[in-house]
């Protein structure tokens, strides 16, 4: 991961100084993007944080909504997207703001920013969540693998032990738990997590509690015309890997009770987790059927005017805590990495002998 990392930044790098992305940009930059966050906070992410890359600084957001507004883009809601999408005209294009899990330091550090700069944003918040009864797995993964000095695990048949002598270790340990874990059935994966949190000593609920705004801090922000709240599920699940009518019950359920709380519609949705096989066309056509005006994917790319014909399947731009840098970010709006990514995707699907298109 961190080789791979480091390459990503390498070729962003590459192409902000060569001006590839420039030359490309008119070609490959498209009608809009979302962002993406999670966290937004000005406390410096330990040695040990491999949930560090959720996380950026109110500083950082900021000189991003400076870089962006600079750049020529418009600032709308997400209930403006899909007409943006649909639009004819020569319009400049858009950016969105969007926040996954309804986090307290989206309300402490992000609002001011937003409210500063008069961006709109939307939060997509698990009920669960806001009911303080949420489970943050990844999170709880990471305290234990923090408070512990050793971990033992069951990994394909096999006992295997972890030592987390020092932050190295630790970082190594995670990084191979977790995805192991995300390839387990979901409910099998949390009970491991809870079992380790159990021998770490601590209430993984308080994590939720700590973390997350409740109902009745979502309403007060939601009293801010600028501030969207959407649904992320019910308890934050994979729906991917749930049976057709769980799935379909964790997205209306979420909606229902957003609606409910905040006493007004709720047309937006996130897929949590997000990617390729925790969101796919299954999931899609639920949100459509459910009447969902967008839904949000974690997928990378920008908006095109394909995606008007998929507004509940919408890739986003994500503000990650390892890539703040106004470089990358510049880059990554002129949708030539997308675009070069998509081609090096096609290129490798080709059949040996094939000939390739120019």
């Amino acid at each position: 991961m961190l080789r791979s990392r480091k390459l990503l930044k390498a070729a962003l790098s590459a192409m902000h100084y060569t001006g590839a992305d420039g030359l490309i940009a008119p070609f490959t930059s498209g009608r809009g993007v979302i962002f993406m966050l999670h966290h937004v906070t000005p406390k410096t992410p330990a040695a040990f944080a491999p949930n560090g890359i959720l996380q950026v600084t109110p500083e950082f957001l900021e000189s991003v909504i400076v870089q962006v507004r600079q750049a020529g883009f418009d600032f709308v809601a997400l209930d403006d997207v899909p007409k943006r999408l649909n639009s004819t005209g020569q319009e400049r294009p858009f950016a969105a703001f969007t926040l996954d899990d309804g986090y307290k330091d989206n309300r402490d550090y992000a609002h001011p920013v937003f409210k500063r700069h008069g961006v709109p944003f939307t939060i997509y918040v698990p009920s669960d969540y806001a009911d303080g009864n949420g489970d943050l797995w990844w999170l709880n993964l990471e305290e234990a693998i923090r408070r512990l000095p050793r971990v033992s695990l069951d990994m394909d048949g096999d006992t295997r032990p972890f030592e987390l002598a020092d932050d190295a270790a630790r970082s190594a340990a995670f990084d191979e738990i977790y995805w192991r874990l995300r390839a387990l059935p979901e409910s099998h994966a949390r009970s491991i997590v809870a079992r380790l949190a159990r021998e770490a000593g601590f209430d993984p609920a308080a994590q939720c509690r700590d973390l997350v705004m409740s109902w009745d801090e979502l309403r007060e922000l939601a009293g801010d015309p600028l501030v969207t709240i959407g649904a992320h599920t019910t308890g934050h699940y994979a729906l991917s890997k749930l049976a057709p009518e769980a799935a379909r019950n964790e997205i209306a359920t979420s909606v229902a009770r957003v609606s409910a709380e905040l006493g007004r519609p709720c047309r937006h949705f996130s897929y949590p987790y997000g990617c390729e096989a925790s969101a796919g066309e299954r999931e899609f056509e639920m949100a459509r059927e459910l009447g969902l005006s967008t839904a949000v994917t974690t997928r990378k790319g920008l908006l095109h005017a394909h995606h008007a014909q998929a507004p509940t399947a919408l890739p986003r731009l994500s503000l990650n805590g390892d890539f703040q840098d106004l470089r990358y970010v510049k880059v990554l709006l002129s949708g030539a990495p997308f675009a070069l990514l998509n081609a090096m995707q096609r290129w490798t699907r080709q059949p040996a002998g094939a000939a390739v298109a120019v």
